[in-house]
């Protein structure tokens, strides 16, 4: 018996990726920086006095 022909049939080795993946020599992706532990705590807390005085 071939037992190379069992199973599911083996996928192609050089598929696309999807559009959101760089290809080779592609630029690198620009992020946004990140924001600081500051500006996060600042963030927080006008968003906890916005919830608390609705109001403003």
């Amino acid at each position: 018996m071939d037992y190379s022909k069992s199973g599911n049939p083996k996928g192609s080795r050089s598929t696309l990726r999807g559009p959101d993946h760089a290809q080779k020599g592609a630029p690198k992706a620009v992020k946004p920086p990140r924001e600081t532990p500051e500006q996060l705590l600042a963030r927080m807390k006008a968003a906890a006095a916005a919830k608390k005085d609705p109001k403003a």
